[in-house]
């Protein structure tokens, strides 16, 4: 039976740590004025006919905190790679000087700096749901365990442990998010 109870906890615990795997991600594609290579990870580019990540034909560097460089491995790649990246709608204008393409990453607004702080909380209530459904999931488990002749008070600790973790994951992203927002708004 415990083992039952020890594999509902650690698919519920597999469950919250997937939210907040997803969270990091989408935190990381937020810009906090500063140049960072994952602020072009959304940008696919056609390359012989398949769309393919930008990563994967060329080098991303960001020499400067205003800037990103990318360098194609192929010289005739730095067109569709300046397309791609206008198509991206990321609000940067890369400027291709036939070897490589800067992007200059221009400063936030503090209406924009705003902006970024509610995408982020948005995507904290979108982690914390996934949380919670992990709770749910797993506590409603439980309840049918106790139908199948689980003790009681096994399932009202395991109710219990579940509730904890639960506290611990939904800190935890408070933390990410708190950490990303005053990264956002620092000038």
């Amino acid at each position: 039976m415990n083992e039952e109870i020890d594999f509902l906890m650690e698919a519920a615990e597999e469950g919250m740590e997937k939210a907040i795997g997803h969270l990091e991600r989408e935190l990381q594609k937020l810009r906090a004025g500063k140049a960072n290579p994952q602020m072009l990870d959304s940008v696919k580019v056609d390359y012989y006919g398949t769309l393919t990540k930008l990563s994967q034909v060329s080098n991303i560097n960001t020499p400067d905190p205003r800037s990103i460089v990318i360098q194609p491995w192929e010289k005739n790649m730095l067109g569709p790679i300046e397309k791609a990246i206008m198509a991206a709608n990321l609000g940067f204008n890369p400027q291709n000087d036939g070897i490589l393409i800067r992007v200059v990453v221009p400063p936030l607004t503090e209406e924009r700096r705003r902006d970024l702080v509610k995408k982020a909380k948005e995507e904290a209530e979108n982690s914390k749901v996934g949380i919670r459904g992990a709770r749910r999931d797993a506590i409603d488990s439980g309840k049918k365990l106790q139908k199948d002749g689980v003790p009681e008070d096994v399932v009202k600790k395991f109710e219990s442990d579940i509730q904890e973790l639960t506290n611990k994951y939904i800190a935890k992203v408070d933390k990410l998010v708190e950490t990303k927002e005053a990264d956002i708004m620092t000038i």
